[in-house]
């Protein structure tokens, strides 16, 4: 049965939202923070929460943050004890804080103490690793692991979704895209390659490709890409298909990805790799140079379903 194209459409871009955020999750990895966030959060603790996140893969800061927020309001308690004897502003019982505070993370204090924001930061981003914050398997039992209590989930979950800023909905060009990329994963890394027919695709390559089958043209390699936009400010929060670019400046741009929600990337690495989907923290990326979103370009209005 063939689809008429505007529920075909509808329906890659359903399929497309419905991937791209782990079971439980309110927010990406790589979430850009809410006015709400910017505006609650001291400067110094937000920094913190986007810096340790990355200790548990896939775990976004905004939980961190709204577990950092329900327990001491950011350290703003004045006296950061719990009757429970929790204490500190991730408020650890200092038993459960010794069994997390190690590696000492950096700039933080040696022996570690749960006073310490960053030592208890981090300590907080392990414990709920354990749990099951890994990859978003199962971020509602890790949350319940920290506070044995359902209103505990809830109340975390909800000031999450505050902080974080709304990510646009993904146009219908940049699902076509996104599909198109995802579609390729395992092909090989060929240095120069537009497709299987040369035997895999680099990695601006595969970006070209999956936009020419969504009707949207872009340079081939990754600096025309980058130089082509339209670019995004940084602070802007990522939408399904925008391409994120590294290097080592913005005038050296050496490689491209496929931004596909949920702080994942699709890229074709490196050569001896395979086209792969993984998770990516650009906050701890010292060679991400931003992104562009080529979606924002008008479909070509010729352009079949499938070409």
């Amino acid at each position: 049965m063939v689809l008429a194209l505007p529920l075909l459409a509808a329906l890659v871009v359903a399929a497309t939202v419905s991937s791209f955020l782990p079971s439980g999750t309110t927010a990406g990895a790589a979430a850009a923070p809410s006015k709400t966030a910017l505006a609650d959060i001291p400067a110094y603790y937000l920094a913190l929460y986007q810096r340790a996140a990355p200790e548990c893969p896939g775990l976004s800061w905004t939980i961190l943050a709204a577990i950092g927020k329900v327990e001491t309001d950011h350290a703003r308690h004045p006296t950061m004890r719990s009757s429970a004897g929790a204490v500190g502003p991730m408020q650890f019982l200092p038993t459960t804080f010794r069994a997390y505070a190690y590696p000492v993370p950096p700039g933080g204090k040696r022996p570690p103490t749960p006073w310490d924001p960053v030592d208890a930061v981090y300590a907080a981003a392990r414990l709920l690793c354990s749990n099951g914050a890994k990859n978003g398997k199962n971020l509602k039992r890790a949350i319940w692991h920290y506070n044995h209590a359902d209103w505990y989930v809830r109340k975390v979950l909800k000031q999450a979704s505050v902080y974080a800023a709304a990510s646009p909905a993904p146009t219908v060009a940049a699902a076509r895209a996104v599909a198109f990329a995802r579609a390729q994963i395992g092909t090989p890394y060929v240095w120069g390659g537009d497709g299987p027919s040369e035997g895999g695709f680099d990695c601006s390559g595969l970006t070209q490709a999956a936009y020419r089958a969504a009707g949207v043209s872009i340079p081939r390699v990754a600096q025309a890409q980058y130089d082509h936009g339209p670019r995004l400010l940084r602070q802007s929060p990522l939408a399904v298909g925008d391409l994120l670019f590294f290097g080592s400046s913005p005038h050296n741009i050496t490689h491209v990805g496929i931004y596909a929600g949920g702080g994942r990337m699709i890229d074709a690495p490196r050569p001896g790799a395979r086209v792969r989907e993984s998770a990516i923290d650009l906050s701890s990326r010292t060679d991400y140079q931003g992104s562009s979103r080529p979606a924002a370009t008008p479909v070509r209005t010729n352009v079949q379903d499938g070409q």
